[in-house]
C-alpha cells in the first residue's frame, strides 16, 4: 500500500468519524453529552482538514474551481430563499 492509498483510507475514516460525531451531536439528550460530542467533531474536522490540505499539496486530491457564472446562478437562486 502506497502513501497515497494509505492517506485516501485515513480521509476516509475520518469523514467517517466526523459524520458519526456530528450525528452523536445532534441526538444528545443532555448537554454535557452533547458538548462532548461537538468537541470531538470540532477535533474531528480540523483533522480531517489537514489531511486534505496535505492530499492536496501532494496533487492526490486536487479541487477544481467552480466559474464565476455559476457561482453567482447559485447565489442568485438560493438569494431570496
Amino acid at each position: 500500500m502506497n502513501d497515497q492509498a494509505i492517506m485516501e483510507n485515513i480521509l476516509l475514516t475520518t469523514k467517517g468519524v466526523c459524520d458519526l460525531y456530528l450525528h452523536g451531536t445532534i441526538e444528545s439528550a443532555t448537554q454535557n453529552v452533547q458538548q462532548a460530542f461537538d468537541s470531538a467533531l470540532n477535533d474531528s474536522l480540523c483533522m480531517q482538514g489537514d489531511v486534505y490540505q496535505q492530499m492536496a499539496d501532494k496533487g492526490w486530491y486536487p479541487a477544481q474551481q467552480a466559474p464565476q457564472q455559476q457561482i453567482d446562478q447559485v447565489r442568485q437562486k438560493y438569494a431570496g430563499k
